[in-house]
This record gives structure tokens, C-alpha cells and sequence, in this order.
């Protein structure tokens, strides 16, 4: 039996009441099987003595005390009482704010008892415990001497109750649970039997079998996780490719001789292997990753060519009506003197308009087509789509990514990403996709030069663009909130935008643009942005991705601590696309900043006393490569919060960690995608390996 199957309900399991199953309920524990595989997230070890005087250099005290004597002390205009205790290395006090009755009661003078607890010291200098773990000397231990783990619950006694259940249930239930790694790789790496990697996680008899324990679940945990990512991988059918022409096909090479510039190393590699995807008898299924300003879309529009040699259409999906609509523009203004036909389709299309295009679109007249996701809308007919390309991927859920590919036969897919994805993230979000990578700026794109300020000092800021501006540049100001929120201390793109036009720089035109206002509008705004008729740009990070203003040279992000790193580097990306040297300031609040800091020159506090927000801050003033920004950023926030859980459809892990467990999770893919790869017409007992192993995967979740 696999662990997955044990759906006995939790109920039936000793010590669990129907009032506590309904809480275990509430936090997703029905079955036995959920109940075992709801992980300790901490461990006390209790099988070592740390006396009264080692409180400074482990965790907790773990040692056996003698009650001195009770006496009190005053806690908000009442008398509680304080328990005096010592080991034989020091003597500590228990003041006893809540349920002090009950503890003074227990604790009586004279006895001795084992304790746990954390101990400082308090400002009259006595060693103290807030709360401590204890149970009298002369019982037999059944608390102490071993490792005790931690779960879900906060307090004591919750946790109690729960350990008393896993422990019941791995009795029960846990013998006939079989291991669901293939048997070469547990002998070859020394993992544990399943049976006994459970119960050593959850009661472990020393912390090497912890972590033995650990090992074994964690690899099993990404071992299946990559053969899902493999199966989906290989799940496409076999079918002929696009008429594979050899290098670059004609459509290519009269793109690039109309270009007055040549392509990138980077951009180059990228064609090259798209072009071989799609000649493929798989259809393509690749990731193009690439920094803010490194060519990508014109690799995209290489794809859609390749795509019309082959005698098939091509469709580009943005997030936005505004980036549709540049990316539009821009295959209009290069491939529409190459002969073809190119259309721009999103929901605001009048419907006699629209009607004429889905027409044209159906009868293959429309060679490329790029819009929002209405080009995927029900009513809407490709004679032959061969390529989806998605740009700005993250935006999109897995749903609307099967939506598209449902309107091709065997279409193929290309996503882009201007949001570096960290490699720990692409093994396991796209780990079924290609990936290729363009790190190179096109030639004559100048470095981005960063500042950081406090808000005191936003004067200074407010005089440098000043002087930009006089000198026909042009600024965006982005702001975290569209109007002012009186539960958060925050400016605002509204507030500001009155201020900055009429005391700031009355002189110039500004304009404000945030994600209420109309899509038609958006673009009537950003066009005059673009055309230098507006000067400065209030917005909120809906200009992260927008459209192309060379002119534009200062970048000033307020509450920069607000922001993530990916988003700041997004933002900051907007500038120097043109000529001119280009600046981004970050403006952020010192209200969180420790006391001994304020006032202070960012660059002059210590590393390791910095706020959490100031060290991130200071990623954005050291890197400007948007890949080991997209790493730092994984470690401040995590996974989910940098692709979005729900939308990414990312796998829920329950032990093992991608981003700590790099090397697992590396390894874990080599032998799952080697195993897959196997031929089926091998030995009989490889085939038997890899139909288990196939039947085994469990049900992740996204």
C-alpha cells in the first residue's frame, strides 16, 4: 500500500476526538495520509543537557532544576507570582504573567523536575523564562531524553495532542506503507525504507536519523515532481514539423537584411533553436528568457516568419492592450514589407471590424495576428495556427495557455519573459519546456545608473529631473497605490500627480495613467508620452510593461521598498532606450529603519543591521544583470509570491524546498528523466521499474 492510499478518515485514529478532527479539517487533515505527511516544521532535542548557565549559546535550556522559593513581582497593577529556580550552574527565575496559580501549584518548593525553555536576561539582570516545557525528576521521562517535533499548533498542548495522534497513527497504519522510489536508486544512495523514513521525521532517535529522513523524502518528493514534468514533456504526440529549410528560412533572411543592425550571439542562438523546434516532429514547447531590452521580441517575430514558410499562421498573445498594440505597430512596420499580412485583434474591435478579420483569419488570409487574450476567444478560427507565442508569460494562467494550443493542430508554443525566472524556478515550473536565453543587450544600449534615497531627500531628486526635463528629456514617477488608503501611510499616483503638476513642475505636461482608466485612453496617453507632447508620467507599476519611449531618461519608483526586486528591475527598464545617459531613482520610507539608522547614508549602514527592505534595496544598487536579481529576489520572497501560485499552477511541495534543495531537485531530474527515456523493449525488469514508477507519481496539486 502507498501512503497516498491510506484515506482512512482521521477520525478513526486514537486521541482524536470529532471536535478535534473538524480542526484538523480546517488546516487540511482528513486522512491518515494527510496527517503523516503534515511535516514537523521544528524539532526540540531533548536529549542533551544544556544548563541554566549555556542559555546564550543554544537555542533553549534543556536541564534539571530544583524550586528555590516562590515570591512575586507587580504586572499591570497586580501581584504575580515568580518561581525561583537553579541547576547546578545558575539560578533563573519563571515569572508567571498568565495562569500563575496553576504553575506555582506545580511547581513546588523543594521539587526538582526537568525543564525546556528559552532563557534571557531580563532588564534587572535575572536569568528568565517566559514559558517553559517541564515534568517532575523521579517520573519516568516521557518528555524528555529524545527529539520531540513541532508542528502545525503554536501551543504546547495542541502540539502534544498532535504528536500523540501522528504517533498512534504511525502504529496503525505506517508497517504495510511501501516505498515508492524505484529499489536501485534507495540502494544506491543509501535512502530509507518509506515505513521508516516517516516515523524517523516525525519521532527521529538522533538528528543523523533526521536527517536520513529528510534526505530520503525530500528526493522522493522531487524525483516525482520531475516525472510529471518529464511525462509532460513527452506527452506530445509525433507529427511531421514545418518543412525544416535549412538554417534561416527566406522570410528570415529578408528580415535581417532590412535590419540596420545585426543580431545578437544571444538572439542568433535563439532563432537557430526554435527554428530546429519547429521542424521537429514534437511540437516546440520553449521558454525564451531574455532581460528588459534584449531583443526578444524580434526572435518572436523570426518564430511567426519561419511559421509562414511553413505554410502555417502565427499568433503573439501580451497582457495588455497597450504592449499588444506596440508589438502590432512594430510587426507592421517589419513584416508587413516583406509581404504579409499582419492584424491586431482585442476585445475593443467594433463588430463589424472584427467580424471581417475572424473571417479573414479563418480562410488563412491573415498571416500573423497579435492581440490580447481575445485571440483565443471562442468565436475565433485559425485556418492553420502552427505557433502561439506568449509574451510576458507570468500573466497568463495554465488554463489560458491549454486555450490557446486547443486552436492549432499540434500547435507549438513559445513563451517570453522579460521577468528573468530563476533556474532553481525553471526546472520546476517549465521543466517541460526548452529554455533558451539571450543575456546580451543590443549594441548602443547604455548602462542604467541607480540611486537610492529617503524620502528627506526627494527634493534633490525632484531638481535633477528638473533639470532633465529643461533639457527636452522626459520622466516616469510610479507610485504604489492610484489613491490615497487611510489604513497605509503611502503617496499616491492621484495625490501626486496633482502636486507634481502644480507646485513641482508647473512648467511641464504631465499626465496620469493607472489600470482604471479606459484602454483607449491608456493608449491615446502613452502615445502623446511617446511623442514627447507629455513630459513626465505619473503612474503605478502598470507601465512595468509598456511601450518603448527613447526619450524618457529618469525613472523615480517611490515607497521602492514596497516593490519587488523583479518588478523594481522591470520598472527600471523602461529607461535608457535611447541615447542619452539614464537614471533610476528608488525612493524609499525610513519609517521601518531601526532608530541608531535614520538619517544615515543607505551605503553607510552595515550589511547585516540593514532593514530586510534596505537589503533588498541594495540588490537594485549593485546588480543590474536581471537574472541575479531574479535570484536574490527568490530568496526574499519565495516562489510563490514571485510567479504567482495560483496562476502558475506551481507544484505544492510538502518537505522538500527547490531553491534550499537545489542539488536534490538536479538530481532528482537526471534519474527521473533517464528512466523515462528508457527504451520500453529493454529488459524485462527495467520495464517493470518504469511502469511502477509511472504508476506511482502522486497527485500534485497547482
Amino acid at each position: 500500500m502507498f501512503l497516498r492510499e491510506l484515506k482512512t478518515p482521521v477520525s478513526n485514529v486514537r486521541g482524536i476526538s470529532d471536535k478535534r478532527a473538524a480542526e484538523l479539517a480546517k488546516i487540511g487533515i482528513v486522512s491518515v495520509a494527510a496527517l503523516l505527511t503534515r511535516y514537523p516544521k521544528d524539532y526540540e532535542d531533548r536529549s542533551e543537557t544544556v544548563p541554566l548557565r549555556d542559555y546564550a549559546k543554544q537555542r533553549n535550556v534543556c536541564t534539571t532544576v530544583r524550586v528555590v522559593d516562590h515570591a512575586s513581582f507587580l504586572f499591570r497593577g497586580e501581584r504575580r507570582p515568580k518561581i525561583i529556580i537553579e541547576d547546578s550552574t545558575a539560578r533563573a527565575v519563571i515569572p508567571c504573567f498568565f495562569n500563575g496559580g496553576y504553575l506555582a501549584k506545580r511547581l513546588v518548593i523543594g521539587g526538582e523536575y526537568r525543564i525546556l525553555g528559552h532563557f534571557e536576561r531580563n532588564k534587572y539582570g535575572e536569568l528568565q523564562s517566559a514559558s517553559i516545557d517541564f515534568e517532575p525528576a523521579d517520573a519516568e521521562p516521557s518528555k524528555f531524553g529524545g527529539i520531540l517535533p513541532v508542528y502545525y499548533y503554536s501551543d504546547a498542548e495542541r502540539n502534544r495532542l498532535l504528536r500523540g495522534a501522528v504517533k498512534s497513527a504511525l502504529t496503525l497504519y505506517a508497517a504495510p506503507i511501501e516505498g515508492e522510489l524505484p529499489a536501485f536508486i534507495i540502494e544506491r544512495d543509501g535512502l530509507l525504507p518509506k515505513s521508516r523514513a516517516l516515523h524517523a521525521l516525525h519521532f527521529p532517535a538522533s538528528m543523523e536519523e533526521l536527517a536520513a529522513a529528510k534526505r530520503t523524502l525530500i528526493y522522493e518528493e522531487l524525483f516525482y515532481l520531475e516525472v510529471l514534468v518529464g511525462k509532460r514533456r513527452r506527452g506530445g504526440a509525433a507529427k511531421d514539423g514545418l518543412k525544416a529549410v535549412g538554417g534561416l528560412s527566406p522570410l528570415q533572411k529578408r528580415l535581417i537584411e532590412r535590419l540596420p543592425f545585426a543580431l545578437t550571439a544571444g538572439q542568433t542562438a535563439a532563432v537557430e533553436a526554435i527554428n530546429a523546434d519547429m521542424a521537429g516532429a514534437v511540437p516546440m514547447a520553449r521558454l525564451l528568457q531574455g532581460d528588459v531590452g534584449s531583443g526578444k521580441t524580434l526572435v518572436a517575430f523570426m518564430a511567426a516568419l519561419y511559421a509562414v514558410d511553413g505554410g502555417a499562421q502565427a499568433a503573439l498573445m501580451a497582457p495588455t492592450e497597450l504592449l499588444a498594440r506596440q508589438h502590432a505597430e512594430n510587426a507592421a512596420r517589419l513584416l508587413e514589407p516583406l509581404g504579409l499580412h499582419v492584424a491586431f485583434l482585442t476585445g475593443n474591435i467594433k463588430a463589424a471590424g472584427r467580424t471581417r478579420l475572424l473571417a479573414a483569419l479563418a480562410a488563412g488570409e491573415i498571416n500573423i495576428v497579435l492581440g490580447t487574450h481575445a485571440l483565443f476567444s471562442r468565436d475565433v478560427v485559425y485556418k492553420n495556427l502552427a505557433l502561439a507565442i506568449i509574451d510576458e508569460q507570468h500573466r497568463f494562467g495554465v488554463t489560458q495557455r491549454q486555450t490557446i494550443l486547443a486552436k492549432g493542430e499540434r500547435c507549438g508554443l513559445l513563451m517570453m519573459s522579460a521577468t528573468p525566472i530563476p533556474r532553481t524556478l525553471a526546472m520546476t515550473l517549465f521543466g517541460d519546456m526548452d529554455v533558451s536565453v539571450i543575456r546580451e543587450l543590443p549594441p548602443g544600449r547604455k548602462p542604467i545608473t541607480t540611486h537610492l534615497a529617503s524620502e528627506e531627500n526627494e527634493r534633490k531628486v525632484y531638481e535633477f529631473v528638473r533639470a532633465e526635463l529643461a533639457a527636452g528629456r522626459q520622466a516616469y514617477f510610479v507610485y504604489p497605490l492610484i489613491e490615497a488608503n487611510e489604513e497605509l501611510d503611502l503617496k499616491d499616483a492621484q495625490s501626486m500627480f496633482a502636486r507634481l503638476s502644480g507646485e513641482i513642475f508647473p512648467q511641464f505636461a504631465g499626465a496620469l495613467i493607472h489600470s482604471r482608466i479606459d484602454e483607449e485612453e491608456k493608449r491615446s496617453i502613452m502615445e502623446r508620452f511617446r511623442q514627447n507632447e507629455v513630459r513626465f508620467l505619473v503612474a503605478t507599476s502598470v507601465v512595468e510593461v509598456g511601450v518603448d519611449v527613447p526619450n524618457a531618461t529618469c525613472m523615480v519608483i517611490e515607497h521602492a521598498e514596497r516593490f519587488g526586486l523583479s518588478a523594481l528591475h522591470q520598472l527600471r527598464g523602461r529607461v535608457g532606450r535611447g541615447e542619452s545617459a539614464s537614471y533610476c531613482f528608488l525612493i524609499y520610507s525610513r519609517q521601518d529603519a531601526p532608530e541608531k539608522f535614520r538619517g544615515m547614508n543607505a551605503a553607510l549602514v552595515p550589511d547585516d543591521e540593514r532593514s530586510k527592505e534596505g537589503k533588498r534595496l541594495m540588490v537594485m544598487l549593485r546588480e543590474s544583470d536581471g537574472f541575479a536579481i531574479a535570484e536574490e529576489d527568490l530568496k526574499f520572497r519565495g516562489p510563490g509570491q514571485i510567479i504567482g501560485t495560483e496562476q502558475s499552477g506551481f507544484m505544492r511541495l510538502g518537505i522538500a524546498d527547490p531553491i534550499r534543495d537545489i542539488e536534490a531537485l538536479e538530481a532528482a531530474r537526471r534519474d527521473a528523466f533517464a528512466i523515462l527515456d528508457a527504451d520500453f523493449a529493454l529488459a524485462e525488469e527495467r520495464h517493470r521499474v518504469i511502469a511502477a514508477v509511472l504508476d506511482r507519481a502522486p497527485p500534485f496539486t497547482g
